[in-house]
């Protein structure tokens, strides 16, 4: 009986329990890239914005790709962003989230950038 219900926690322990990891794409390959050459300090930082975007998995079906993922966070924090006039923002990068259930798993892409705003 003790090896049953020992074997019953095991199992339980196993299937209510999740594992995740974080992945940083430290890649650019953005889309919005733009080159500035800033002979003077012509710009104040305004802030930061995200935005983010996620998919599920049931038995390892479902979501789109990984790229759409970043495409959707991407286009969240712009909308976000509310940008006017001279603004613009910099500095953007995307990680991922994954957790992993025993038969379900979630990936979050969540993009985060600096807003600026050039003053002459």
């Amino acid at each position: 009986m003790k090896k049953v219900l020992f074997i019953c926690a095991v199992i339980m322990t196993v299937m209510l329990s999740g594992c995740g990891f974080t992945q940083h794409a430290t890649s650019n390959e953005n889309q919005t890239q733009t080159s500035v050459v800033l002979s003077q300090a012509n710009y104040k930082v305004i802030g930061t914005v995200s935005g983010e975007s996620s998919q599920l998995y049931v038995l390892g079906i479902g979501g789109l790709s990984k790229k759409s993922l970043e495409q959707a966070a991407v286009s969240d924090m712009y909308n976000n962003a509310n940008l006017t006039g001279s603004q613009a923002i910099i500095n953007s990068n995307v990680f991922y989230r994954a957790q992993f259930y025993l038969l379900w798993s979630k990936t979050k892409a969540i993009a985060t950038g600096t807003i600026i705003e050039f003053e002459k």
